[in-house]
């Protein structure tokens, strides 16, 4: 049987709502993603003063929302996994150290284009 639901523009607007009650939990529950908002705020502007083109743009503030994307992603699966499991369990430490390293790895992303950028419009 066919799921039924909303659609069309009503479907988009409680997408939406959704998503902002998704924002507005992260922002009041994970603190890790409080910390890479700051980050985010901060480094907006100086974005728009390091690149030259729109490319450079682009790259620079790309990776700075992947970063915020990937921590939704990951207070997403620790908040299933620890309702699901709340005594330790290997496979959901496992679960959650993944979800960590890719935060890392994404904050290593900005690292790395900021770094490349800085080098070649100062060097």
């Amino acid at each position: 049987m066919p799921k039924t639901g909303a659609t069309g523009l009503t479907r988009i607007i409680n997408a939406f709502g959704y998503s902002m009650k998704g924002i507005s939990a992260a922002i009041k529950h994970e603190s890790a993603f409080r910390q890479e908002a700051v980050m985010f705020v901060t480094l907006l502007p100086l974005a728009f003063f390091l690149g030259r083109t729109y490319l450079e743009y682009i790259l620079l503030i790309g990776c700075l929302l992947l970063v915020l994307i990937v921590e939704l992603l990951n207070s997403a699966i620790e908040a299933v996994v620890d309702h699901v499991s709340p005594e330790f369990a290997e496979l959901a430490g496992r679960a959650k150290d993944m979800g960590s390293a890719a935060v890392f790895v994404a904050l290593a992303n900005v690292f790395l284009v900021w770094s490349f950028i800085i080098f070649d419009r100062f060097v």
